[in-house]
């Protein structure tokens, strides 16, 4: 069925739009769709959303997590298997991570990276005939903020919730941050991993992101004022 932009979309049907977008410009197809020829399908339910100038992706809700190649995720990393680690992204399959994905990483100097140490990497290669593949650097080999997460909290959530929050139109994070400091990691995987000053404060901040998920704008706002009025309170 031929659907348009903002639409409710199911698995096989197809928008003209992204293709005559396309035939004049170029167009970058998100999560839940694929191009067949002609016509750009839908593969999984949900809406379909576009950015300008010409983004689409399905925003659905889901917890199965399938790798995408230029996300960022946080993995646990389970098994050290010769110069590679085996890291649980929550996909159908563990990726790897060679010691020579960090940055200034060489034959001598190894990162120290031990099992059970948390990951915020970026996915390399991503295909359903092979295993992701993941990276600590950026393009110029420069960490930023990824590498091994020490201390903080990790934990699951829906993929949905990890689009809202990212969205600069979402006012979760701004609110949070004005009332105390933290760090926080998301990763597209559906987890997130956060740091505070207290053990409080971090669940607070957890407790804040996971009761986001069906508010509104002003509705979040007054909740995160509410949480800061309790730590407050408690606090003093």
């Amino acid at each position: 069925m031929k659907v348009k932009v903002g639409d409710v979309v199911l698995p096989g049907d197809y928008c003209d739009e992204i293709a005559s977008v396309g035939a004049k410009s170029k167009v970058l197809i998100g999560p839940g769709l694929k191009k067949e020829i002609d016509h750009v399908f839908v593969t999984k339910a949900g809406v379909l959303k576009k950015r300008n100038p010409s983004t689409f992706w399905v925003d659905s809700y889901q917890k199965r997590y399938i790798p995408c190649r230029g996300e960022n995720a946080i993995g646990i990393v389970h098994q050290k298997a010769g110069d590679i680690y085996r890291v649980d992204i929550g996909g159908s399959c563990t990726a790897s991570l060679s010691y020579l994905s960090f940055e200034g990483a060489t034959k001598k100097n190894r990162p120290e990276v031990q099992i059970g140490d948390v990951i915020y990497a970026k996915i390399l290669v991503a295909s359903k005939d092979m295993e992701p593949e993941l990276v600590c650097v950026d393009s110029h080999g420069k960490k930023g903020c990824l590498g091994v997460l020490s201390d903080g909290f990790v934990f699951k959530c829906s993929l949905n919730l990890i689009r809202k929050i990212l969205s600069p139109s979402c006012p979760l994070l701004d609110s949070l941050k004005n009332e105390w400091p933290f760090e926080l990691a998301a990763g597209m995987n559906g987890r997130i991993w956060i740091k505070a000053n207290t053990l409080r404060e971090t669940i607070a901040v957890g407790n804040a992101i996971l009761g986001a998920e069906y508010l509104s704008d002003d509705e979040i706002k007054t909740m995160c004022n509410n949480i800061a009025s309790i730590l407050t309170g408690h606090i003093s």
